[in-house]
């Protein structure tokens, strides 16, 4: 193990020595609970009362209030949970043994390598490049230097370059609103160009092939809480050095009405320089791309000739173009997913051929291409991934040997063109590690460019995979990770989390701050249920509009299986999940709150019915359903967690977060959650409301807040489940 450096290690030694002599706090008062506005509305014959409507209004002052209230009032009650601060120690600690991460790698053609690098004493990533693997480091751009006037902070979101590397798009948003800007920075002279476009809702860029300009897309306010922000939105192709309120409209709905481009849709226009095609792609949460293309010539025109490429009944869920073909990644007819391939110019997708075919006892999970071969990747119920190559020269498939087990493989390349292939493997109890293949040789060299630390704390760490009969009899995986000695005696505690939804897996991670539940006793579990992607299209499907109450019933299976086998009991039980994730945890609770010790959904979806009217919901719709059919209706009903809470029920100690500025949950579906709770709930146990002013969806939290919000989750759990280092007097 690496030691640490002596400026942490003295810093560390007085956070915990500060933390020691500090005074016990005086807690705040409960905070009133808000009065309710009831509203009454009939869904196709079934009469529903919202009695907190009144709370969707966050410009009202006394909702405002009453967050705040709340927020504060759990800060303070969390803040006093004994052992939190040592659980962020440890991550200090943990996070001073690298001495750098290195994240959002990109490599252009010519061996430029830009990337997001962080060490001990960083809050964000920053910006570097260098000429090959082995090139000398270059610092380009610091995000918290972006704005030193106000107390905002940035943190890079999206970076695109140009071919050359000479020319790099930077988005920077602030405080987890994911409003971005996009600055072009002069590589070599590490300069800005005047080109700088504020407030960007989709920071979607694409460099035409000669840098001289990039395609995005605009929306109408950066305002999170703007219903209609994301109406309408329109792709642009701006031109350097030229006035960015003049640029020209490409692809939206309403320079081109015959698309099927629907007012929630997202357009976006990407350009290709393999194949030389502008992509036109209609954007929402369906995993079955809509997509339009065009020779990069047509850009001179006033009005684009888009030819439709895929429309949704293709199913096409991911496409990759040489100078030739196209190679697609599809479900259809192939619930394991297969790779076809056809024409670019006259693409034929019921005639196309069968590249790689579907796997039955297998998922296809993806591919790239090189000189060499095809590789692609194949998962084993979203817990054992692996390596394949199909050779271009003669169609022969190998698996490849990789350097250890992987729980998650993660391919990349650098284009069709050349042999450079990349893999990065890791697993519950592995960390991360980047190889390079050499298809000459056959081996695999370590190319990783973060620092590889050492964590002995979890060197007795095993894991148990097993698959759990749900309601139905459908088979669920649950991932399990422990230390070796634990005892089955019913007494541990557990920290269960999954997601179940838009076809994305739990697939395994290395998490040191996550793992530190297992140094205090616990189990970690991951219920991979219904919704998710771990047993291809069908288990998404099967969490899915009107089956999803499968996606919280596989979750309560998994939980009785664990009671059952004597691993724990319910009042040892705390279960996490976010965002879409807050219909697995919220509906959980709301349909067996026996099972359970602690709850926590984290900025999570709890009013799925007037999701809808939120700015995020319209383009959700293809994910949940919509109100405006009778069916869908009456699923967003049953997936509501809000609306079937119960009054005098006893339910589990509650956190329920929110960030104040979410762009993908607005803050008003946690806190009518949080409200109904605080009035129905009938047990002892604490219901906690925690707003962040100035966070938003977790995407693009500071370590620091990244630290605090797990140690929260954690430490709560353990509170609540017993553990004695955690109990609040």
């Amino acid at each position: 193990m690496k030691k640490l450096f002596p400026f942490t290690l003295i810093t560390s030694l007085l956070i915990l020595l500060l933390a020691s002599c500090s005074k016990k706090q005086t807690l705040p008062e409960k905070p009133a609970l808000i009065q309710p506005q009831p509203v009454t509305e009939n869904y196709f014959g079934k009469e529903i009362t919202d009695p907190y409507r009144n709370i969707e209004n966050l410009k009202d002052s006394n909702v405002v209030n009453w967050i705040k209230a709340e927020a504060d009032y759990a800060r303070a009650i969390i803040d006093d949970i004994p052992g939190r601060q040592e659980l962020i120690n440890k991550m200090v600690e943990f996070d001073a043994r690298v001495s750098s991460k290195v994240s959002s790698l990109h490599i252009t053609e010519n061996d430029i390598y830009f990337y997001l690098k962080m060490t001990p004493q960083d809050e964000t990533g920053k910006l570097y490049y260098r000429n090959g693997f082995e090139g000398d480091e270059i610092f380009l751009f610091d995000p918290t230097k972006y704005d030193t006037l106000s107390d905002k902070k940035y943190v890079i979101s999206t970076l695109s370059s140009t071919d050359s590397g000479d020319k790099i798009i930077i988005g920077v948003a602030a405080d987890g609103s994911e409003a971005t800007d996009l600055l072009v920075l002069d590589v070599k002279n590490k300069t800005f160009l005047p080109d700088k476009l504020e407030n960007l809702l989709f920071p979607i860029a694409s460099w035409l092939p000669d840098g001289s300009g990039f395609l995005y897309n605009r929306g109408i306010s950066a305002d999170v809480h703007n219903v209609n922000r994301q109406i309408n939105t329109k792709a642009h192709l701006h031109k350097m050095n030229e006035d960015f309120t003049k640029d020209k409209e490409i692809f939206s709905r309403e320079k081109y009405p015959n698309l099927g481009i629907k007012p929630e849709d997202i357009p976006a226009v990407l350009y290709d320089k393999d194949s030389k095609y502008l992509y036109g792609m209609i954007l929402s949460v369906d995993n079955r791309q809509f997509v339009y293309y065009a020779p990069v010539s047509e850009l001179e025109n006033d009005k684009i000739n888009w030819k439709l490429l895929f429309d949704k009944d293709d199913e096409v869920y991911n496409f990759n173009a040489t100078d030739k073909d196209l190679y697609i990644y599809t479900p259809k007819n192939a619930p394991n997913f297969q790779i076809i391939k056809t024409t670019l110019v006259n693409p034929n997708l019921q005639n196309a051929e069968v590249v790689i075919p579907e796997d039955k006892s297998k998922i296809l999970t993806g591919f790239v291409l090189t000189s060499d071969a095809l590789y692609y990747t194949m998962s084993q119920n979203g817990i054992q991934e692996k390596v394949y190559k199909r050779s271009n020269s003669n169609g022969v498939v190998t698996e490849l040997e990789l350097p250890f087990k992987a729980g998650t493989a993660y391919i990349s390349n650098k284009g069709y063109k050349y042999s450079d292939f990349w893999i990065n493997i890791s697993g519950w109890s592995s960390n991360s590690k980047r190889y390079r293949y050499n298809n000459a040789t056959n081996d695999f060299k370590m190319e990783t460019l973060s620092d590889v630390a050492e964590y002995p704390e979890f060197e007795n760490i095993v894991v148990e995979e097993l698959m759990i009969p749900s309601h139905d009899g459908a088979m669920v995986p649950l991932s399990l990770i422990y230390n070796k000695d634990l005892k089955k005696d019913g007494n541990n505690p557990v920290f269960m989390w999954g997601y179940g939804a838009y076809g994305i897996s739990m697939n395994p991670s290395f998490s040191p701050t996550q793992l530190l539940f297992t140094t205090k006793g616990g189990i970690l579990a991951v219920a991979h249920v219904r919704g998710g992607g771990e047993l291809g299209e069908a288990w998404h499907k099967g969490g899915f509009k009107t089956t999803k109450q499968n996606t919280w019933k596989d979750l309560i299976a998994c939980a009785e299986y664990l009671n059952k086998e004597n691993y724990t009991n319910p009042k040892k039980m705390a279960i996490w999940s976010g965002s879409a994730g807050g219909i697995l945890i919220g509906r959980a609770i709301t349909e067996r709150p026996d099972l359970f010790a602690a709850a926590i959904p984290e900025v999570g979806s709890m009013n799925p019915l007037r999701m809808e009217q939120s700015p995020n919901g319209p383009v959700n719709v293809p994910e949940f359903g919509t109100v405006k059919d009778s069916v869908e209706c009456m699923a967003l009903i049953e997936m509501d967690s809000y609306l079937h809470l119960k009054k005098d029920e006893k339910y589990p100690a509650m956190l329920i977060t929110a960030g104040m500025n979410d762009p993908r949950v607005i803050a008003w579906e946690p806190a009518k959650f949080a409200a109904r709770m605080l009035e129905y709930n009938a047990s002892d146990k604490p219901d906690l409301f925690l707003t962040d002013f100035s966070a938003g969806h977790g995407i693009g939290d500071t370590k620091t807040k990244q630290f605090e919000s797990t140690a929260d989750a954690l430490s709560f759990s353990l509170w609540q489940t017993g553990h004695p280092e955690f109990q609040v007097k």
